[in-house]
């Protein structure tokens, strides 16, 4: 999933912002907030019920890396940040192609309450398999030889852009959550 989310972003990029004559890379970051506060705890199956301010509610099942899990405590507020981003890089003919690459990591928090860090990141490399200039649209092929096509809002980003140019796609998101008591 995270490889079709990555190349959808990267095609959203596209539809974005200009990379004629592109040799450069282009980004786009997204910053999300949100709070929830704890409306039940089960220490046997380490579930936290979670509640927004909207009222919606949603059980979360915290596994053994969540070391301070005990320290949780109903009315806790738990705040979140979530970001992802994305990098593209139009490769220049005859530049290898990186392998594709995948990592995740949980970094626990140092606060004086628990917190910690989710992140992951997917770097891959798709080629321009068509381009039409009459929808606009643009079709790639991934890594794994599938064909993803998507509309581009403006003709103008595929100026420059042509059948067999490569796109290296850097995909990252993290999460992180600090918890904060009840006032």
């Amino acid at each position: 999933m995270l490889k079709t989310q990555s190349v959808l972003l990267a095609l959203a990029l596209l539809s974005s912002g200009s990379i004629a004559n592109a040799q450069k890379s282009i980004s786009k970051a997204n910053t999300i907030k949100a709070s929830a506060t704890i409306q039940s705890i089960d220490s046997t199956q380490r579930i936290v019920v979670l509640r927004t301010d909207k009222g919606e509610e949603d059980a979360f099942v915290l596994g053994p890396d969540v070391t301070r899990f005990n320290e949780l405590k109903v009315g806790d507020r738990i705040n979140f940040t979530y970001v992802e981003s994305v990098v593209v890089t139009v490769l220049k003919p005859g530049s290898a192609t990186s392998p594709s690459t995948a990592s995740a990591a949980v970094t626990p928090g140092t606060g004086k309450l628990p917190g910690a860090t989710l992140s992951q990141q997917l770097t891959t490399t798709v080629t321009i398999k068509a381009i039409d200039p009459s929808v606009p649209s643009v079709t790639v092929t991934t890594a794994d030889g599938r064909t993803v096509t998507r509309k581009i809002e403006d003709k103008k980003n595929l100026e420059g852009v042509k059948v067999g140019d490569r796109l290296d796609i850097t995909y990252s998101q993290a999460v992180m959550a600090s918890a904060e008591r009840a006032k």
